[in-house]
């Protein structure tokens, strides 16, 4: 089940120094030393050309021929684009007193211009030339290797900002994502997994092989490659993996399998090798990818193009868990909801040998669970949490978690320091019913028909056999479109449903509308979801279940991988017209026939509706003793103290 680690996060970076590194890329050393140098360099140049053009005057061409004629000129220095040099400069202002003041020199620049006659008029002038040609070295470097080396810097500093969402830059595009947890351990052993003892007891073999392989090896053992986890969303299974690395204090590497999967054909096989680089290094060592049908799925079978990078993933991945030895020390666990629609490739022998069902946990599992997401909560000493268990029917260990954290918000709404029975029943019914809504007001009128067909469901469920006991009925608004509800729970864990159990859940769904036309002569809308329910229940006990004498025991569904299981959902059926055309009218048969029988109970017990719903109007709660009390004792009630 989905529990917290006792302190921080396991997959934080800072579990270990390796955990900090990033992958190697241009800003690594060696490269941050020579890029370094390259800058202080870049730097010193920048200071001392803008010094030397502090100091310069620049003047005209012609100001310098001017001056040049006044053989004001003293030295100059001529290059291809431009002439440098010293000037007389104009003499100071003589103050009294003192003597003739002496002449200065100035530095000028001025822009070169093709003049034939100057060397002459530097002779002429006495002046002192000289003629300097840059170095092949400076050209080379100024020219072509600092414009590109700083176009180069622009593009990777770019590439680095597009993608430090997920901190890797284009040049490691290709290297693996996996976050890894070093020897220290997850923080998560099996004492914090509960509910799936039969799994613990599967993977307490692999963490066996990983602290002692020797003694597997000595019996010419191989542990399996693979071990593939399989279950319903938020039974645990990602907990579970973290709880064998805790338990084996090795190397954890842990992804998801859409981390594969890029836009670019290759990349996905190119992180595979990468991860298995890695692991191979840090053997013995678990990798774990979540959600593996990301990367799974069956070659071949889907219309659309473009997933060629996926079918490479996933081959490279088939390659890679053939290339290893199977001592080797490292285990490949992966998680999945879908097993239906991943490769045979993958969970052949050899490959995936081991597969491990986490399913729902029962009523004992989900006692358990309660207890673990309870630690650290202060619960009342009157608390029942068997009670909560046995009215969780069908939860995951997700939803348990949920329950019992929506439990302590309603405790700290009412400003109370401990959690009651009554806040763990309010979440309960918060979870299954969404949350009351007692700002929206309805109509009187719209109330009272509210009241008649939540009370018709419950007296259905009251007389029909098999049918689900009544936990509690409300007029109160909840969720997004419940104006009322009637909360039904199994008195236990129910693995099978037979053909009367489903026939009344069909008639209890029928109830609600039946009640409104008994009373008023006139149906509404709020019937809608009954009929979404009733007419699933009945396609799957005609098109699934074989219940259907017209029928027969066909079982009618697409049997292409993925596709929906109730058939004309896609648009795909395995069987002819007239088959559909019997299906057809064996549903509505099966609706009409349930939707008569709830009219003719509830015409019969009319006295029993108006008194229960009287009582309902005038407190909008009836729990499930108040209920049956209202009952007469002419109508038989199975299963009638709650769970």
């Amino acid at each position: 089940m989905r529990t917290p680690p006792p302190a921080g996060n396991p997959f934080s970076p800072q579990k270990s120094g390796q955990d900090k590194k990033r992958p190697g890329g241009f800003f690594d050393a060696p490269w941050q030393l020579l890029l370094q140098v390259l800058v202080a360099l870049l730097l010193v140049w920048l200071w001392q050309e803008s010094v030397q053009r502090a100091t310069v005057t620049t003047i005209p061409y012609s100001t310098f021929l001017d001056k040049l004629a006044k053989k004001e000129i003293l030295e100059c220095t001529i290059t291809p684009d431009e002439i440098l040099g010293k000037m007389a400069a104009p003499p100071p202002t003589k103050k009294e007193g003192e003597g003739k003041p002496e002449p200065k020199a100035a530095l000028f620049r001025t822009v070169r211009v093709e003049d034939p006659n100057l060397v002459a008029e530097l002779q002429s002038a006495h002046a002192s030339y000289a003629s300097v040609r840059p170095s092949l070295l400076s050209q080379l470097i100024f020219s072509w290797i600092l414009p590109i080396g700083i176009f180069f810097l622009i593009w990777v500093g770019l590439s680095r900002w597009m993608t430090r969402g997920a901190g890797y830059s284009l040049l490691n595009v290709g290297k693996s994502r996996a976050r890894l947890v070093a020897e220290e351990g997850t923080g998560v052993s099996f004492e914090d997994v509960a509910g799936c003892q039969e799994a613990k007891i599967e993977l307490q073999e692999v963490v066996d092989f990983l602290k002692s392989p020797g003694r597997y090896r000595a019996l010419g053992a191989k542990i399996p490659k693979g071990v593939l986890l399989i279950g319903p969303p938020g039974t645990g299974k990602t907990l579970l993996a973290r709880a064998v690395a805790g338990e084996a204090h090795v190397a954890f590497f842990s992804l998801s399998g859409s981390e594969f999967v890029e836009m670019f054909v290759g990349v996905g096989a190119s992180r595979v090798r990468d991860l298995f680089v890695q692991a191979k290094g840090r053997a013995p060592c678990i990798i774990f990818i979540d959600e593996l049908d990301a990367i799974g799925r069956q070659r071949g079978v889907r219309i659309a193009m473009g997933h060629d990078e996926q079918e490479q993933t996933l081959n490279q991945l088939l390659v890679e868990m053939d290339g290893f030895d199977p001592n080797e020390g490292i285990i490949l666990l992966a998680a999945t909801n879908r097993p239906d629609i991943l490769d045979r490739a993958l969970l052949r022998p050899g490959r995936f040998d081991r597969h491990v069902v986490v399913d729902l946990p029962d009523a004992q599992g989900r006692e358990s669970i309660l207890a673990v997401h309870s630690r650290g909560k202060p619960l009342a000493p009157a608390t029942n949490l068997q009670e909560i268990a046995q009215a969780t029917s069908g939860f995951s260990g997700a939803d348990l978690a949920n329950l019992m954290n929506e439990a302590a918000l309603l405790a700290a709404r009412r400003q109370a320091h401990q959690i009651e029975q009554a806040d763990l029943l309010e979440a309960l019914e918060k979870v299954i019913a969404g949350p009351e809504r007692r700002s929206l007001q309805l109509a009187e009128e719209e109330k009272h028909r509210v009241a008649y067909h939540e009370v018709g469901h419950a007296l259905i469920a009251a007389v029909t056999p098999g049918a689900d006991p009544v936990r509690k009925i409300s007029i109160i608004p909840r969720g997004r479109a419940a104006l009322g509800y009637t909360l039904q729970l199994p008195p236990a864990q129910q693995y099978l449903l037979t053909r009367t159990q489903l026939l009344a859940k069909i008639r209890c769904a029928m109830g609600g509308r039946a009640a409104e036309e008994v009373v008023f002569r006139e149906v509404s809308t709020g019937a809608e979801n009954d009929l979404e329910v009733a007419t699933t229940l009945a396609r799957q006990m005609v098109c699934l279940y074989g219940m259907s004498e017209s029928v027969g025991l066909a079982h009618l569904v697409s049997s292409r991988p993925g596709m929906a299981e109730v058939p004309g959902v896609n648009g795909h059926v395995e069987y002819s017209g007239e088959t559909a055309r019997l299906v057809d009218q064996e549903v509505q048969r099966l609706l009409e026939t349930a939707y008569r029988e709830a009219k003719t109970i509830l015409q019969d017990e009319r006295k029993t509706l108006e008194e229960v719903t009287a009582e309902l109007l005038k407190k909008e709660t009836l729990g499930a003793e108040q209920f049956f009390a209202l009952l007469p004792d002419s109508i038989k009630k199975p299963l009638a103290t709650p769970p």
